[in-house]
């Protein structure tokens, strides 16, 4: 069915997991008999892992810009486990992007191994770039807070027709100025900040929807998260937490039959301990109240790689853009943005949304 042709803005951990993933299935598709392990579709909608080609990509950072792309997903403050080392030559040299406001002043003061490094280059004319390469599809892989950053390029998919995968907290996609004006370009899109494949706001929302479900009355909640890499490192900077804690918070208490007073839950970025690199670790705490008003009271402790983690939704959402524009469908993709996203623009419960995406792939719905 042809390549995929796709843009990364921003060849941090998730990117480097992403391409290292896309070698890993492109290897392990030797036995069509078995499904390879962690993905949710393999083959979608006739379109494979394999199908999805990188064309360009820009970053801001000294030791990325003008390397090679399977050079670059390598290279510091990028700190995620290996999945496959010998990535090919994909003839893509990392450009220089806009920086505006994709760095916290506060990462000056920790080491270069562990922080950005702001390259001293001029800017590449960023539009131009995407119909050179022919790019279909742009990744959005920016730091949270870059509110600046996330729109100059959200626009640029507005000039030049090319699909948006927000997988940052920045709105976006849920937002109704942005929003409108993709759909009346007949540009499909998805986001906004993407959900783990089995992550902690994924798993919080099912815990607490089990609660409400079963009849408990929920009383207090919070989800408290640490990590090592460059996300966590930037999160420091509260300032730059508005639109995050937004997210999670509202993807939340939106299963929720009746929304819990904002005071009685906590859900947001915690801390950043250098050790754990990328591996991220989430501390969750529900209480509620059951039977006769007994106390019911959940903890529970969660430990991910939290880069990789992401791979197997993005592919997903790559593909169900692809098929959207396959099928000249242009605006937000709700049923996908819902499965895939934290705030995408209709929140949807998560079984149905997966229904809908099934339904959406087999072309009985439009999105």
């Amino acid at each position: 069915m042809g390549k995929i042709r796709v843009a990364i803005v921003g060849v941090g951990n998730c990117a480097s997991s992403l391409l290292q993933g896309f070698e890993f299935y492109r290897n392990a598709a030797g036995d069509d008999r078995e499904k390879p392990v962690g993905l949710m579709h393999y083959n979608l909608g006739g379109y494979l892992p394999a199908d999805i080609e990188v064309v360009c990509a820009f970053d801001i950072d000294a030791r990325k810009v003008g390397q090679p792309l399977e050079n670059a997903c390598f290279a510091a403050p990028n700190n995620t486990i290996t999945i496959w080392r010998d990535l090919p030559h994909y003839g893509v040299t990392v450009e220089m992007g806009e920086l505006l406001d994709g760095i916290a002043p506060h990462m000056a003061s920790y080491p270069p191994d562990r922080s950005f490094v702001a390259a001293n280059e001029k800017p590449v004319d960023i539009e131009q770039r995407l119909r050179d390469t022919g790019a279909e599809v742009m990744l959005c892989y920016l730091p949270v807070g870059s509110q600046q950053a996330v729109e100059r390029y959200a626009r640029a998919c507005l000039a030049t027709g090319v699909s948006l995968i927000n997988c940052m907290p920045v709105f976006i996609v849920s937002d109704e100025k942005w929003s409108r004006e993709f759909t009346e370009r007949g540009i499909p899109i998805i986001g906004d900040d993407v959900k783990s494949q089995l992550g902690s706001t994924i798993l919080h929302r099912t815990i607490m929807k089990l609660f409400a479900d079963r009849g408990i009355r929920l009383r207090h909640t919070y989800q408290l998260n640490t990590g090592g890499n460059t996300d966590f490192l930037n999160m420091l900077d509260r300032s730059r937490l508005g639109s995050k804690r937004k997210s999670k918070t509202e993807a939340v208490q939106s299963v929720l039959p009746e929304r819990m007073p904002d005071t009685d839950v906590h859900i947001g970025p915690s801390d950043y301990v250098a050790w754990q690199k990328d591996n991220k670790v989430c501390f969750l705490r529900i209480e509620g109240e059951g039977f006769a008003g007994i106390p019911i009271e959940v903890e529970l402790r969660m430990s991910v790689q939290d880069s990789p983690n992401s791979g197997g939704v993005v592919i997903d959402a790559i593909r169900c853009l692809k098929l959207a524009r396959d099928r000249k469908i242009g605006g937000p993709l709700y049923s996908i943005a819902a499965y895939t996203m934290k705030h995408p623009p209709r929140q949807i419960a998560d079984d149905i949304a997966r229904d809908r995406v099934e339904k959406f792939i087999a072309g009985e719905i439009e999105r």
